[in-house]
């Protein structure tokens, strides 16, 4: 199945505070696998989901819009998954389940991360 454009939301903002501090990384749980932070990532609260984003896709694909306030101004591509499986993120490997999508920062699919469907509906609109 081929990945689609969407974009997300005007009114899907997101706060987030960059990881500015001496560290290497640190590691958490999170999409049924561990998922890493490394210094200078973002950790982002996105409707009550908290994880982190990789310090380069964070500057490629968001816009400070208010103080600690982001909108993400980069299209998506998303195709819904027709079978179980996983996908290896920049920060770990995050597994879905058929019905959710893929969606990626890329058109050809690559740096993807999976997202549960009704999730997917209420945060993105398709880009045509």
């Amino acid at each position: 199945m081929p990945f689609k454009k969407y974009r997300k939301k005007a009114n899907q903002a997101i706060h987030a505070i960059q990881v500015d501090l001496d560290l290497i990384s640190f590691n958490y749980r999170k999409w049924g696998g561990t998922q890493t932070c490394k210094a200078g990532d973002w950790l982002v609260e996105n409707n009550g989901d908290v994880y982190t984003i990789d310090q380069q896709v964070f500057a490629d694909t968001y816009q400070l819009i208010a103080p600690a306030t982001y909108q993400k101004i980069a299209a998506v591509w998303a195709r819904q998954a027709d079978v179980d499986g996983s996908v290896e993120t920049k920060e770990g490997r995050s597994h879905y389940k058929s019905g959710d999508y893929i969606v990626a920062n890329h058109a050809d699919g690559s740096d993807a991360w999976c997202i549960g469907k009704q999730k997917f509906h209420d945060m993105y609109e398709a880009d045509e």
